[in-house]
């Protein structure tokens, strides 16, 4: 019996290796893939995918499959994102919330209300997103970069 991880999401990789993909495109595929799907709005990120993915001639498949994964991922670190782009703008502790708070205000509320409420932690969470978003890219690059690498199939000297 064959490991469902590695039928299911390595040999698609590898097959792209076999296919042209080169290494270090599959590996920036990964990196902005990953990144684009930790994006902290929920349902946009299917979006930003398809579009960093058409700009930067990246494969529209991996990209939306790492998507789909990083889901519950994403959601957990929507908060962190939060509290992250709390402390690069100094905001005042008085201001923080919790989730059960938020959902509970979302259901209550209009969206105007909801959105006067929340709208700094959005821009809080986008701020430390972006932040970060260069370097997970980067360490993300480097790190599978070498893996592809070794997958290569070597090419037959003439």
């Amino acid at each position: 019996m064959r490991n469902p991880i590695s039928g299911r999401l390595l040999a698609p990789l590898r097959a792209q290796l076999t296919q042209g993909v080169t290494p270090d495109k599959l590996a920036l595929t990964i990196s902005v893939g990953t990144v684009c799907a930790l994006f902290p709005f929920l349902g946009f990120t299917a979006l930003l995918n398809l579009l960093v993915g058409l700009v930067l001639r990246l494969n529209q498949p991996i990209l939306q499959t790492l998507n789909q994964l990083l889901g519950p991922l994403q959601l957990l670190l929507i908060l962190v994102y939060v509290r992250a782009g709390e402390l690069l703008w100094h905001a005042s502790t008085e201001s923080r919330f919790t989730l059960t708070d938020m959902i509970r205000v979302f259901q209550e509320s209009s969206v105007r209300d909801f959105l006067t409420r929340f709208g700094w932690a959005g821009i809080h969470a986008f701020s430390a997103w972006l932040v970060t978003a260069p370097l997970l890219v980067a360490v993300i690059y480097f790190a599978t970069r070498p893996i592809f690498r070794r997958w290569t199939p070597s090419q037959a000297t003439t």
